[in-house]
């Protein structure tokens, strides 16, 4: 029997969370917030903005790549694929890297985007039934997309009332 290679197994399982046994899912989009959150820690707002875009850019297509990979293997959408989650939450991640508050919306962004992933609104739940690798990335794509739209507008609120 054959095993997968172990590139498109680090990349997809998002460096091994996708093993964890609870929630491997959730596992992928705090790990991917950690790692956002050690780069807030050196670099300045705009270089961080521009980082998490190049690692959104970079990371959807090696997590497609990846993916296309591994579902020989694992099936169709396999759990421990969660290099999508990372992607995701990366997204609105983008829009929290206010050095005074960026705890609270790196939170608000990975709950958010948890939010989003789990239920599949609108139209999250139509790309997660397409088949591909594409299709695996392109649901969570959409919503971090959601996600970010919804932390924008809270940002936007927040500074209007402080």
């Amino acid at each position: 029997m054959q095993k997968p290679s172990i590139i498109p197994v680090i990349i997809g399982t998002g460096f091994g969370a996708g093993f964890w046994p609870w929630g491997p899912g959730t596992a992928g989009a705090v790990l991917a917030t950690a790692m956002w959150l050690a780069l807030s820690c050196v670099l300045g707002e705009c270089q961080l903005a521009l980082v998490t875009f190049l690692l959104v850019i970079v990371f959807t297509i090696a997590g497609t790549w990846a993916t296309k990979r591994l579902q020989p293997f694992w099936g169709d959408d396999p759990s421990r694929v969660v290099v999508d989650e990372m992607v995701g939450v990366w997204i609105p991640l983008m829009l929290a890297g206010d050095p005074e508050h960026k705890w609270w919306w790196a939170t608000a962004a990975l709950l958010l985007f948890r939010f989003f992933d789990i239920l599949k609104p609108l139209g999250i739940r139509n790309l997660d039934r397409r088949k591909g690798a594409i299709w695996v990335m392109l649901d969570d794509v959409l919503a971090g997309v959601y996600s970010a739209i919804v932390l924008g507008i809270i940002i936007i609120l927040y500074h209007a009332v402080a």
